[in-house]
């Protein structure tokens, strides 16, 4: 038996199912209207703090000194961050900083190579 309904657009679980007005993923809990499941999702653009725009792979530079939460070290303004990887949320940058390990970056703090 095949699902008619959309799978979801946070989890992409195909287990979805209607309530009302709405779908509702049973494995995310996540919610959304049938107006908004056939919208199609506007792609996300990455931009760093001078307006470039950032790709999967590119090398970055910080452009302020940033502090590690739970740690007396600080990652210095001009540390060169290479092969980024951009994901949502908050921190949108998933990175490896030689010396550091790896990190979350906000993309207003570095600026493209």
């Amino acid at each position: 038996m095949s699902n008619p309904l959309p799978a979801c657009p946070q989890c992409q679980s195909e287990y979805t199912y209607a309530d009302g007005t709405l779908f509702i993923c049973p494995d995310c809990a996540h919610e959304w209207s049938a107006d908004s499941a056939t919208a199609t999702p506007e792609a996300r653009v990455w931009k760093d703090a001078h307006g470039n725009l950032l790709q999967d792979g590119d090398t970055v530079t910080l452009v302020k000194d940033l502090k590690i939460k739970g740690s007396s070290s600080v990652v210095k303004v001009g540390t060169k961050v290479k092969n980024i990887r951009l994901v949502d949320g908050d921190h949108d940058i998933d990175c490896k900083i030689d010396g550091f390990g790896s990190m979350q970056l906000k993309s207003e703090f570095v600026k493209k190579a």
